[in-house]
């Protein structure tokens, strides 16, 4: 949901760069978290990330829907997916399209009913595809009747948000909030409700409340609202804005902590104005966690079936983020988000020009510091972020798809990165997120999350194929005559294909259950060794610049001995499929990558 601050980038780039200050010269060797015969099924999904409102549109108005979901099950069969999760489909009145939910336990009508709901996991189940909902614990919105009987102090209800008097200011005797604390998007976290005649707490927008996490009457409600859903059939939830939970408590006077200025921008009402000690990152949130696993896992065994599962969305700092995972007694999510190659690679910045000591310290900072037993995952872009295409360079759509199918554990994908789908530059006019509209016409770009919004593009027809509709809810950038399912699948070589090659590769024991070797073998060249006993040996060698290298000695650097032939090629690289190569000294072209196999 949130577009991270540039304060947080920068101080989890800063981290990155101290965790690691030798990367080029690091060899590491992972071994597998656990045995094939007790691997789980998310240990090894493919997953994929569908946001509904631009992923295909079954009624013509110009929305995505779930029956457009339902329409293109087979093409996620096809792709390899496992399970996918999808953006809030909740009643809403779309302030934050769909994170503002107005009823936790129906679905919005413009993207169907319960019935289509219900048919969507049906048809999915046919397909041995699992659906994953979206879960926003943070706050509602403020049309929903839960806040409605808040603000008219109902009994049970009158402590459901984060409510405060706020104070007069001596000087001026004019109302003031009860802190200083800042919105993601732009302006002060506090309200004043002039029925209740009190400020409440939104971290988000004004119409999207906190609710009050303190509050047991809110803990057992956000507990229904899960089980509702898994009655219903999801195989699991990805928990949205997970950081914002819990908030500090006010002292004995009751008065909220003023949070310290950051120094990083002089802007007041930018959220990075500020460090957001107190209403981020607080010890309850972690807990809260290990609650909604233990509830997913008592309904398993109540229930049976699959395991379900948790997927949980924070950017903070790594050491934080580990703790999702669990401790020895309690288990936590079975995925926090690895969101390293978004801030590792500084963010939605320009990353082309970040070498092989980057990426492999962006992978030692979540590998060398995962749990011993846990399983990692990869995540390179969503639907907050900007496509991988746009942020890492259109040469490197291949490659990074390689990296995020050759490292070990679960691969995420958000829609369109197997197409290498690029982001489409939207005028201020035709800005839709709330993150951007809160700012001005000059600055909006620096917040908008709308860009990588796009409708995903499906043939060269009229608009992309993705609707019937005149017009569509955002723009479709005008590369989908090339960039799309229908002409990549029928072309000779495209990024669908390659995408599809490397989805098969991942199903190997090797790749799923093997040791993970890595290292920079110079500025330009990542080199990553998977390897399992009694199996074909694989080897990922990557140029991430643009220029060429030769001399590359690779067998030195990952301890690879014996013959290796080519079994996947990039098409920046001119290496042949089947072809012997040289390990001790190999030659890449600009952004060339090879999937190498042991003979």
């Amino acid at each position: 949901m949130f577009r991270f601050n540039k304060l947080l980038v920068t101080l989890l780039v800063l981290a990155l760069q101290s965790c690691l200050c030798q990367a080029a010269a690091v060899d590491l060797e992972r071994a597998s978290s656990s045995s094939e015969a007790t691997r789980d099924w998310w240990q090894v999904a493919q997953f994929y990330q569908i946001y509904p409102r631009s992923f295909k549109d079954a009624n013509g108005d110009g929305i995505g829907d779930l029956q457009g979901i339902i329409s293109k099950l087979d093409y996620l069969k096809d792709i390899g997916v496992t399970a996918t999760w999808l953006s809030p489909i909740y009643t809403s009145p779309m302030v934050d399209f769909g994170y503002d939910i107005a009823d936790f336990f129906d679905i919005q009508p413009e993207y169907g009913t319960l019935t289509d709901f219900d048919q969507l996991i049906a048809e999915a189940n046919k397909r041995g595809l699992k659906i994953i909902l979206d879960f926003v614990p943070n706050h509602s919105s403020d049309e929903n009747v839960w806040f409605k009987k808040s603000v008219q102090r109902a009994k049970g209800y009158e402590d459901y948000y984060v409510w405060h008097d706020g104070y007069v200011n001596a000087s001026t005797g004019e109302r003031q909030p009860p802190s200083n604390w800042l919105q993601a998007f732009r302006g002060s976290a506090w309200e004043w409700n002039d029925e209740r005649q009190q400020y409440y707490l939104h971290q988000f927008a004004v119409q999207q409340p906190d609710l009050n996490y303190r509050n047991p009457a809110v803990v057992a409600q956000m507990k229904r609202v899960l089980t509702y859903w898994l009655d219903r059939g999801v195989a699991g939830f990805r928990i949205d804005a997970v950081p914002w939970c819990f908030e500090a408590l006010p002292d004995a006077e009751g008065r909220y902590p003023d949070e310290p200025l950051s120094g990083y921008t002089d802007d007041p009402d930018d959220a990075s104005f500020l460090k957001h000690i107190y209403t981020q990152d607080q010890p309850e949130t972690v807990d809260m966690v290990y609650q909604w696993r233990r509830l997913l896992d008592d309904y398993k065994r109540v229930h049976g079936g699959d395991t379900r599962i948790l997927m949980v969305e924070t950017y903070s700092a790594v050491d934080y983020v580990m703790k999702f995972y669990g401790n020895r007694t309690t288990n936590g999510a079975q995925i926090p988000f690895n969101f390293q190659f978004i801030v590792g690679g500084n963010g939605d910045k320009d990353n082309t020009q970040l070498n092989a000591v980057g990426f492999v310290k962006i992978i030692n900072s979540w590998l060398g510091q995962m749990p011993a037993g846990q399983t990692a995952n990869w995540v390179m872009g969503n639907h907050d972020q900007r496509r991988v295409g746009s942020r890492y360079g259109e040469q490197r759509i291949d490659l990074m798809n390689m990296l995020q199918m050759f490292l070990p554990g679960v691969s995420i994908t958000y829609q369109g990165e197997e197409l290498g789908m690029t982001d489409l530059d939207i005028s201020w006019e035709d800005t839709r997120d709330p993150a951007a509209c809160n700012s001005n016409a000059n600055i909006y770009e620096s917040f908008t999350r709308d860009p990588a919004r796009t409708p995903f593009q499906w043939s060269s027809g009229t608009n992309a194929g993705f609707s019937t509709n005149s017009t569509t809810w955002l723009p479709i950038n005008p590369n989908y005559v090339t960039v799309n399912v229908e002409t990549e699948s029928a072309a000779d070589s495209s990024h669908l294909k390659f995408y599809k090659q490397l989805v098969e590769l991942r199903k190997t024991k090797t790749l799923q259950y093997g040791n993970t070797r890595y290292a920079a073998v110079n500025d330009n060249v990542v080199a990553i060794k998977r390897s399992l006993s009694g199996q074909t040996s694989y080897i990922l060698v990557a140029n991430v610049l643009g220029t060429s290298v030769s001399g590359v000695d690779v067998a030195s650097v990952l301890y690879a001995s014996g013959s290796y032939k080519i079994k996947l090629a990039n098409p920046a690289s001119k290496g042949t499929v089947g072809n012997s190569v040289t390990m001790s000294s190999l030659a890449l072209e600009p952004y060339a990558a090879l999937i190498l196999e042991s003979a």
